[in-house]
């Protein structure tokens, strides 16, 4: 979902030099002699001036010919949490116990959430407890091929079930972990794939 530019000329408010520049949504950062980190405010009404890429309060990065333009327009369209999480439409999707209403309307309007029990794509599981994941082990035959289990579960100082834990039972269940992903302010999501052979 980022991008990456090496050989970028910055001028910043500190000074100039060349480096490198990254879009890791919601941040904009250049790595150089001079560094920064963009986003929010400072991000919103960037433009392109030539080959540069030109922040609001005149930050700008002189890009390859046609790269900046590419840029503007990943800053001003950054990927939905459906993005992230890999939903597309056409997708066999299952919800097993998550219970977040304004993720479940995101994900009626772009796939319909069904009850299945094999070739599931993604797999929506919630997670407040060690018992909760025994359900992981009855998922695994219902995977497509390059299906995957999101582990939905609360995190925080707070949180009943740490990430530790979560990876460690999945993965004596026999599952591989692949990503995680802020799900919201209060949750975040693990992916696992069942481990091949």
């Amino acid at each position: 979902m980022g991008k990456e530019a090496s050989g970028v000329w910055g001028q910043l408010s500190e000074g100039e030099s060349e480096g490198k520049l990254l879009w890791e949504p919601p941040k904009l950062i250049f790595r150089g002699a001079y560094r920064g980190i963009y986003q929010g405010h400072a991000l919103k009404h960037v433009r392109v001036e030539g080959d540069d890429l030109v922040l609001r309060d005149g930050t700008r990065f002189t890009m390859e010919p046609g790269q900046a333009q590419t840029w503007v327009h990943a800053i001003e369209n950054p990927p939905t949490r459906l993005d992230k999480l890999g939903v597309k439409p056409g997708m066999t999707v299952v919800i097993d116990g998550l219970e977040d209403a304004a993720f479940l309307a995101e994900l009626s309007a772009r796939v319909e959430p069904v009850e299945a029990d094999e070739n599931v794509d993604l797999l929506f599981l919630a997670a407040e407890d060690l018992a909760d994941l025994d359900r992981l082990e009855d998922w695994a035959g219902a995977l497509a091929d390059k299906g995957a289990v999101w582990v939905v579960a609360q995190k925080g100082k707070g949180a009943p079930l740490k990430d530790a834990e979560i990876l460690e039972a999945a993965r004596g269940l026999g599952f591989v972990d692949t990503k995680v992903c802020a799900f919201s302010t209060t949750h975040s999501a693990l992916r696992f794939v069942v481990r091949k052979g």
